[in-house]
Parts: C-alpha cells; structure tokens; sequence
C-alpha cells in the first residue's frame, strides 16, 4: 500500500469510507461528482484489498472566506477540503501534512487553513494540525447548529518553533553540520526523488518512507554535539558506480530534533525498540545494533528540503571549498554560514524555505 496521487473518477464513491462523509455533508456526493467530472485528483491511501483508507483533497483560494466568522479576508489560501484518515496511529497523517506543505510552498500561499468538527474521533487530527502551526481562528456554523474549526497555518509569520514554522528554516544562529549517510540506508530514509517543474507534487514518492520525521542510528561519536534547531546538510556516500567525486552528493536539508544518546547505562532495549520505531531500520537490525553498541546515538530530524539537483563532491570541493585533506573526516563535520548557503544555491533549493 502507498499514496498515490489519483483522479476523483478513479476512486470509488460507493467506498464504505465515504459514508461517514455523506452522513455529515449532504451535498458530498454532488460535490465529488462535480470533482470528477472536473478532472482533479485526490491523494489516497488504500488497504491490501483495495478499500481506500485515506484520503486528501487540496485547492487554490484567492477570495475572502465568507462562509465562516470571523470573515477571513481575501488573501491566496491554500484550502485543506478533505483530509481524512482511517489509520489513527500511524504516521499516514504526518505523511499528508507533509504534501500540505509541499503545496503550499511551491504555491506561494499566504495561509493554509483547513474546517474539522471538534469531536473525539477527530481530536488526534486537531492536535496534528496544531503541532505544525495551525490555529483556530474562525468558526464555520452549519444550520443544524454544529459548527467547524477554522484552523489556519500563517505561511509568511515566523514563531520560532522548528514544527510550527516546518517546513521552513531560519539557519541564522544555527550550527550547520554535513553527515554523511551510506547509500542502502539514504534510499530508506531519502527516497530518490524527481523534481517535476510542472506540478506542486515536486516530490514524487516512491516508497513509504517519504514522511516528515527522520530517525538516524549513527555511531559517530562526534554527532553528540548536535543540538535542537541545528541543520544538517544529508550527504550521501558514493554506491561505487563511478568516481566518488561525481557518485557522492549532497541531497537535503534537515533539522535537528533530537539526539539521544543510548550508551550511557541504564539503558533498556525495549525503550530503545519503541523511541526508533519510526525508523525505516527493521526492528532486528536494530536489536543487532543495540546489542552491539558501541556509542550508539539516536538522530531524530526534520525533513526540511530536498534538493531539486543533487550537489556532487566535486562542487563541494572545487565551488564550496570544503576540504579533501587526509584529517577532514566526511562522515560528519561543521559547515560555515557561507558553505551552508553556498550547497543550499548549488542544490537550486527553493529560497521561500529559508528565513533571513
């Protein structure tokens, strides 16, 4: 199972999914019909037996939204119109959040704002959005006397919180470290993307592991000296198909969460199992590494920005100037400022990311 990207007239209406929908919106099946016959697409989820699990719709708006109070006044929005998930529990939600932000960066808004009625079932995806910034700033009342959540992410302010301002990054102030990754475990965590110039969809997935969070499992004992707020240029090792200087690249930006630390005694492998288990390692490889450990640290990151054009070691060398002595040690080391901006230019990453 993985998201795809599908035309309205391609999913099943008939779908018990969308019954729920049908009940709370009488006109959702009109609506959708109109979709259709419109030709938009939807991002959906489906089980192995082909029932959809989860679903997400996503427009352009430029007018006032007059339709709830306080009036939002006319700014361009991008509006969340159908976002829901059967899988409570599972990081599908965060992996949706992170196409509402890919859209709305690569559209320009100035807000994205989404309605969800304040139930119990609805409560985990509340919470969801107010992690990444959103905040209830109107209501919307229906004539039977429910009413709606007007939950808006202010794409332009800044907060100062590396989630609530995700996914952008303000690299003032922040050290900037490149670590390097080894390709069989960069494809797990950075899956091979495309940059498709035509589209909002810049990324185009192909596993399941294109979400926002990053777990990383390093024994480099020097990455201890990460801190929250910190960015992290992701370089990945060569795969030996060619010289090093063309086959090693620079791919991404992160930033740092987290970094525990799982040497220092007491530790506990079932703690451990359940703080990495959104790591893409499997859980046998991880129990072999706990077992094995030897300074062994747990990264957790934020996926900020994927390069559109990967950075080769050749222009790390030749145009940023980072140095190929024997005593620079590319697994991990400190950028400048001036190298960091300078990769970011290189990887032709979109500047609506980065906050001066």
């Amino acid at each position: 199972m993985d998201l795809q990207l599908r035309p309205f007239a391609d999913i099943d209406l008939t779908d018990p999914f969308f019954d729920s929908l049908k009940a709370t919106y009488p006109e959702f099946s009109k609506w959708y019909n109109k979709k259709a016959a419109a030709g938009e697409q939807a991002y959906v989820f489906y089980f192995d037996d082909g029932r959809v699990a989860d679903f997400l719709y996503m427009k352009i708006e430029t007018d006032a939204v007059e339709d709830v109070e306080p009036v939002l006044p006319a700014k361009r929005r991008l509006k969340v119109g159908t976002f829901k998930l059967l899988s409570r529990g599972t990081r599908r939600g965060e992996r949706f959040m992170k196409k509402i932000m890919d859209r709305a960066m690569a559209e320009d808004v100035d807000e994205v704002y989404v309605t969800i009625f304040p139930t119990e079932e609805l409560d985990s995806l509340i919470r969801l959005f107010s992690k990444f910034g959103f905040n209830h700033q109107a209501d919307k009342i229906h004539p039977n006397g429910t009413h709606e959540l007007v939950m808006v992410k202010d794409m332009k302010n800044v907060v100062g919180n590396v989630l609530k301002d995700y996914p952008r990054i303000r690299p003032v102030g922040k050290r900037k470290w490149l670590l390097a990754i080894k390709p069989k475990y960069h494809t797990r965590l950075f899956p091979d993307s495309i940059l498709n110039n035509e589209s909002y969809d810049l990324v185009q997935d192909l596993t399941s592991t294109n979400g926002i969070y990053k777990v990383y499992i390093s024994w480099i004992k020097e990455c201890a000296q990460m801190r929250p707020g910190d960015l992290v240029v992701i370089y990945r090792t060569s795969d030996g198909l060619g010289p090093a200087k063309y086959r090693s690249v620079a791919t991404s930006i992160c930033t740092v969460e987290e970094v525990k630390n799982w040497s220092t005694p007491p530790t506990n492998v079932n703690d451990y199992l359940r703080y990495t288990q959104y790591s893409v390692f499997s859980e046998e490889e991880r129990k072999e590494w706990f077992r094995e450990n030897h300074g062994l640290l747990v990264i957790k990151m934020l996926y900020n920005i994927a390069f559109a054009k990967r950075v080769i070691r050749k222009d790390l060398l030749e145009q940023v100037g980072l140095s190929d002595s024997n005593t620079q040690y590319w697994g991990f080391f400190e950028l400048t400022d001036d190298q960091f901006r300078h990769i970011a230019r290189l990887g032709n990453a979109n500047e609506r990311y980065i906050i001066d």
